[in-house]
């Protein structure tokens, strides 16, 4: 990955992850806790959601690995007392950030099919040149958007997957499915260094790039 390219992909990734964590805070406000919105956590102001090692160091090392980048944040806080109904409640929250990342990542690819159709020469011009320059900004908005979101959709805990899977099956089960809490982040590991988690990833990028790049 070239300087441009990794500059562009760490400020995406700042950005992706903001617009998600405050998806979840502004999810929760409307939800009845306003515990994110009177922390400051309901901003797109990415100082607020910065993780030391999730949000900078990470994305780093995998930009530095030419590995497909992608990190978390700060998690919003969220006090289930203040929620009316909180299974369903939490559900909506935990699937707020995900959709965030989906809905831009959506309207990304939009633009990017608009420069293919305003320049059928895109792809074949210098890097330097000012569309191409628009469409890597648009291409990593899609690509790490849908990374991420592919990223917090796996249900382990204390993944959004997890939350959204916590509302759908029933409260006997929620019970025994969060017994696997304390074990969640080893599960996340395990499945890096296994190359699994990588192969999802990399499964997500292919299919990004069929729908990006001429065949």
């Amino acid at each position: 990955m070239n300087i441009l390219n990794a500059v562009i992909s760490i400020f995406v990734v700042l950005f992706a992850i903001t617009i998600h964590e405050a998806s979840h805070g502004w999810a929760a406000f409307k939800m009845g806790d306003p515990t994110a919105y009177h922390q400051g956590r309901v901003t797109l102001n990415p100082i607020a959601h910065i993780d030391p090692l999730g949000t900078i160091i990470l994305p780093l090392i995998l930009v530095i690995m030419n590995a497909p980048p992608f990190g978390w944040a700060k998690p919003v806080p969220v006090n289930p007392l203040n929620l009316k109904n909180p299974r369903r409640d939490n559900l909506i929250i935990s699937a707020a950030g995900p959709a965030s990342n989906i809905l831009v990542a959506f309207c990304s690819l939009l633009v990017i099919q608009v420069l293919k159709q305003v320049d059928p020469a895109l792809f074949y011009r210098p890097k330097t040149s000012l569309i191409t320059g628009l469409f890597l900004v648009f291409y990593y908005l899609t690509l790490i958007n849908v990374i991420l979101a592919a990223f917090n959709l796996i249900p382990i805990p204390p993944l959004d997957g997890s939350g959204i899977l916590l509302g759908l099956i029933s409260p006997e089960a929620a019970e025994k499915y969060e017994s696997l809490r304390p074990y969640g982040f080893l599960i996340i590991m395990l499945l890096l260094f296994t190359g699994i988690l990588n192969r999802l990833l990399g499964f997500v990028v292919g299919f990004i790039n069929i729908f990006v790049f001429p065949r």
